[in-house]
């Protein structure tokens, strides 16, 4: 399984691993597993980091790198698939992320239900 990793699971893993479901940390621990990391959800945990409205234990380029993951940049496609999207889901990080899932066939590991809505393959974290 292809796991994209959304910017809640990310913070967790980094630093609160628990508050991850067991199904979710069971999944990203599993090496038959492809980790995927868009540097969509890297960006938005920065702009949190630099405004102040989130801490992370030690820096964030060292955790992205401790991760093990595939990084996802931003593609033509999947920008062209945001431009069709139902506007189920507001924030504009979270629409790409779906974007990429959708264009990539991933699996989302998160804890926002609103992606639902998209059809998109989630992992509740």
């Amino acid at each position: 399984m292809r796991l994209l990793i959304d910017s809640n699971a990310f913070i967790w893993m980094v630093a609160q691993p628990t508050e991850l479901s067991a199904a979710a940390r069971e999944a990203l621990a599993n090496p038959d597993n492809e980790r995927v990391l868009s540097l969509i959800a890297i960006w938005e945990i920065a702009i949190k980091l630099s405004l102040r409205k989130l801490v992370l234990p030690g820096d964030l380029m060292t955790a992205v790198e401790g991760m093990a993951a595939v990084t996802l940049p931003v593609r033509l496609a999947h920008i062209a698939r945001v431009q069709h999207l139902p506007f189920h889901h507001r924030d504009p990080f979270d629409r790409m992320m779906i974007a990429q899932a959708l264009e990539e066939n991933l699996t989302i590991v998160t804890r926002d239900r609103a992606f639902r809505a998209y059809g998109v393959p989630l992992l509740m974290a």
